[in-house]
């Protein structure tokens, strides 16, 4: 899946190349991503539920035409990826049950590489698209950020994560697929979008298990772009 995925960016990004004479546009991006993970079936019973983690997401990118309807988009993105646990219960003191419980935010920072293709569904001032493609991905740091909840809610305890040394895949390969709206305001062009990301790459790499751990994102966000030659 790894080949296929990086053979797939690397033809898309020829693709870039030979239109470059084309007219180009670059932009930028910037919004908000809802991170989740992947289950194994087999921790249903034994692990509590994965929640999603907002975080930001933001890109530049650099857009080239193929047809009149039809152009490659190559991006250099950040976008926050993980998931939250978030588990209460009550304690029985005499007749009142106290509510407790925690907070655990998994938040890991991605740099990605995505090359997606751009179908405008129509012509116009005002065009409604769709996007596919791929991208790679590289987790650059990561925290985790745990609060406790109840009567009170606590400040949140932030704990960096050493990716380096709990067996962590920094690598991630994924599929995105979104669909957006853009308005011609100006000089260029005002967008807003939405994606799904669904990941490939197992995210925990241990000696004697393989655990189907794999990210999974829904994001939204707005942008201008404008061209430049």
């Amino acid at each position: 899946m790894k080949r296929f995925t990086l053979a797939g960016i690397a033809a898309l990004a020829f693709f870039i190349i030979q239109t470059a004479s084309a007219q180009v546009q670059v932009g930028f991006r910037a919004g908000a991503n809802w991170g989740a993970v992947s289950k194994p079936e087999f921790l249903d019973k034994f692990s509590p539920t994965f929640r999603l983690s907002a975080g930001p997401t933001g890109a530049v990118f650099l857009e080239a035409p193929v047809s009149n309807r039809v152009s490659i988009r190559t991006e250099v993105s950040y976008v926050q990826k993980g998931f939250v646990i978030d588990e209460g219960f009550k304690l029985p003191i005499g007749n009142w049950d106290l509510p407790l419980g925690a907070r655990v935010a998994y938040q890991t920072r991605y740099l990605e590489l995505p090359v997606l293709a751009k179908i405008n569904l129509n012509d116009g001032p005002v065009q409604v698209y769709m996007l596919a493609g791929a991208a790679a991905g590289y987790a650059m740091n990561g925290r985790i950020r745990t609060r406790t909840s109840g009567i009170f809610r606590s400040q949140p305890f932030d704990m960096d994560m050493n990716l380096n040394t709990m067996g962590y895949n920094r690598w991630d390969f994924s599929a995105i697929g979104g669909l957006g709206l853009s308005a011609e305001v100006g000089p260029g062009k005002f967008f807003v979008e939405t994606r799904y990301e669904h990941g490939f790459s197992r995210q925990y790499d241990l000696p004697f298990i393989q655990l189907p751990i794999r990210n999974r994102g829904l994001s939204a966000s707005i942008g201008y772009a404008f061209a430049i030659n």
